[in-house]
């Protein structure tokens, strides 16, 4: 039986909630809070060299990685209003890669999640010596010359790599994450 009372608390969360459920899609939606999407090129952060589109000719083997975020090529926008679609952007000789890996990159350049998978925080640092991506969180390493293994702290997944090409000289999104990118959520939390 409907009473008024079910019917006022009907209504409130209807009124209520609508408009939550609403903006929480149009902000997910929103293209630069959008995964990379195929089609999208490599740029830099609006903060490093004003965010202009990555040469894939400027990503030098064994050299330090690029931060880069993916970039809508239609409306011009890039996707750094999310967190997890920050990228790590690293070049081998082809040689140095193990085979699974070599068949990831695009003659030799890999692009990986920045996004540590033992509790999302930014990967940042860069062992020059060895060539491997470091959490500054929790000290763990990653091996981007073998998938991004895990080589040393509590991180147990690997990061993701970004399916990726090159046309003219530009690094274009071919494909999705490998895997899902960023820290597993535990039970009972989120």
């Amino acid at each position: 039986m409907l009473t008024r009372r079910k019917l006022f608390r009907t209504a409130a969360i209807a009124i209520g909630v609508t408009p939550t459920l609403a903006q929480a899609a149009a902000k997910k939606n929103r293209p630069e809070r959008m995964p990379p999407q195929i089609g999208d090129v490599l740029a830099f952060p609006s903060w490093e060299h004003d965010g202009r589109l990555i040469k894939a000719s400027e990503v030098v083997a064994g050299a330090k990685p690029l931060t880069a975020f993916p970039r809508d090529q239609e409306n011009g926008i890039t996707r750094e209003r999310f967190r997890l679609n920050q990228l790590l952007l690293v070049r081998f000789d082809q040689e140095a890669l193990d085979e699974d890996t070599l068949k990831r990159s695009a003659g030799g350049l890999l692009a990986y999640s920045g996004t540590c998978t033992h509790t999302a925080c930014a990967v940042t640092e860069w062992d020059a010596e060895k060539h491997h991506f470091i959490c500054p969180c929790h000290s763990s390493e990653f091996d981007p010359k073998k998938r991004a293994m895990v080589v040393n702290g509590p991180a147990t997944r690997s990061l993701p790599t970004l399916a990726i090409d090159i046309k003219d000289d530009l690094i274009v999104v071919v494909g999705g994450f490998s895997a899902k990118v960023g820290a597993k959520k535990k039970p009972g939390f989120g």
